[in-house]
This record gives structure tokens, C-alpha cells and sequence, in this order.
């Protein structure tokens, strides 16, 4: 059973001093041997004098290093789920597009947001529709270009992708031309106000319902434009949704031609939709 009571204490010892603590050598007290009021406070302070300051030039090298990567990263998300830069070469789009153009076309067209008629997409040729692209010799820094493109930091050069206007949706009905010289879609006649001014469009005659999945596409500078028509004999001259890069939503570059990109949903109010 523990003990409970109070200890007896222990006798005192013959010739114990009764000296307080805080006068012994050594302790709290002021003593010979106690430090003097504030040597510890200085004895720190001289350690954190003696510490050398870190680089300027190494922290503002590790900022801009940072501010680099986020940039890296934001510009790959943003290429990878929403705007894409393109490089236009052909006049096949005038004067809606210029050859040298600049453009960022939007990712999340036909999906989740919707096609319509009067739209610029961008498209993969998978049809044949372009001559192989040469193979371009191999510089000392092409990898740099490559790696810039690859993140979206500069626009994609590929002579693989085509632009163009989508015309027909799935299901419509396709017909050129009227007396008037205009397209017919599903019975009504539009008046294709982004057609090149500059010139008369020749008239090739063509009469096609665009299957399920598939856009029928021509470029604004109709003279000008190996597009559907020109490829009847390739599926149709139908392009697949499948292919689509998305739509071109902007003109980035040069910033004297910057402005959005339209889908005149004038032209196509009264067209109803297909059978």
C-alpha cells in the first residue's frame, strides 16, 4: 500500500551554509562568475551579424525562374483544354483571314459548346486534302521551336491543318447555286456577306446532304479555296467532326489585324434546320 503521509526531513548537516542561491558563483546572481546584464542579447545578435546576407542576384535568378515555369505550365494547360495558336498560309480565307495571320481558335468547340453554320474551324487533314508536308531540316535550335510549340508559347506552323467556314451541318441540304447565284441550305437562299469582295465567285455546281458526323466547309475566298468542292471525290468532300480542332476565335497576330472572329448569324437566321 503506497505511503501517504509527508516525509520527515532530512537533518541538516554539520557546516551547511545558509548563503542564498542567487549568490553562489555561476548562477542567476551577480556574482563574479555571472555574465553581465545583456551579453546573451549581444552574444545573439553578433551570431546574426556574422551570417552572410543571401545573393540579391540569386533570389531575383530563382523569382524570374518561377514566374518562367508557372508561365510554362499555365500556357501548356491553357493549349492542352482551351485556345490553341495557328499560323495561317494560304489566301484561301481572305479577307477574313490574311496569309501570316496569327490566330487562337477555342478547343471546347464542337464540344461541350455546340457547331454552327458560319463558323471558322480549324481541321486536321487526314483526308488528303493538303500535299506531305516536306521535311524540314533540323537546325541547332529547332528543338528550342518545337518545345515552344509543343507548350503553346508559339503557334503551330504544320502545313497539316486546313481553315474554313463550316456551311452545312448533319442532315442539311446543300445546293449551288440558285438564279441569283447564291448557295441554297435546306430550301433558303443566303447572301454570304464574309465572301471576298474583290472578286466574283465562279460558280461550281454542287448538290450534297452532309451525312451524320460530318461539316461540309469552303473558304471565303471562294476563287481561291480548295475546299469541299474541290474534293467531292475524297468521302464526299465532307470533313468529320471528328477532326476538328475547334473554332477560331481570335486574331492575335499582327496586333494591327487583332479583333474577334464572327460567325454572322445574320446569313443564317432563316435557314431552318435540317430534315
Amino acid at each position: 500500500m503506497p505511503e501517504n503521509h509527508a516525509r520527515t526531513p532530512e537533518p541538516r548537516h554539520e557546516g551547511a551554509s545558509d548563503v542564498p542561491a542567487d549568490a553562489v558563483p555561476g548562477t542567476s546572481g551577480q556574482g563574479p562568475g555571472a555574465p553581465a546584464p545583456g551579453a546573451a542579447g549581444s552574444r545573439a545578435a553578433a551570431k546574426s551579424a556574422a551570417k552572410p546576407a543571401g545573393s540579391p542576384v540569386f533570389a531575383w535568378l530563382k523569382e524570374v525562374a518561377t514566374v518562367v515555369v508557372i508561365a510554362v505550365v499555365l500556357s501548356f494547360l491553357i493549349k492542352t483544354f482551351l485556345f490553341r495558336a495557328f499560323f495561317i498560309p494560304s489566301e484561301s480565307m481572305v479577307n477574313t483571314l490574311e496569309v501570316d495571320d496569327r490566330i487562337f481558335v477555342n478547343l471546347l468547340v464542337p464540344e461541350p459548346f455546340a457547331l454552327n453554320r458560319g463558323d471558322v474551324v480549324v481541321f486536321r487533314d487526314t483526308k488528303g486534302w493538303l500535299q506531305a508536308a516536306p521535311e524540314q531540316p533540323q537546325g541547332p535550335f529547332t528543338w528550342v521551336q518545337d518545345g515552344l510549340t509543343f507548350v503553346g508559347l508559339l503557334p503551330d506552323n504544320s502545313e497539316q491543318h486546313l481553315v474554313k467556314r463550316v456551311i452545312g451541318l448533319p442532315g442539311d441540304h446543300v445546293v449551288c447555286c440558285d438564279a441569283g447565284g447564291r448557295l441554297t441550305i435546306n430550301g433558303t437562299a443566303v447572301n454570304e456577306s464574309y465572301i471576298n469582295p474583290a472578286e466574283i465567285p465562279q460558280i461550281r455546281n454542287f448538290d450534297v446532304t452532309v451525312p451524320e458526323g460530318k461539316v461540309w466547309v469552303m473558304g471565303d475566298n471562294r476563287n481561291h479555296s480548295a475546299d469541299s468542292r474541290a474534293h467531292m471525290d475524297s468521302d464526299g468532300g465532307f470533313i468529320d467532326i471528328a477532326d476538328l480542332e475547334g473554332k477560331a476565335a481570335v486574331i492575335a497576330w499582327p496586333l494591327s489585324r487583332f479583333t474577334t472572329l464572327g460567325n454572322y448569324p445574320d446569313v443564317f437566321r432563316n435557314v431552318p434546320a435540317a430534315p
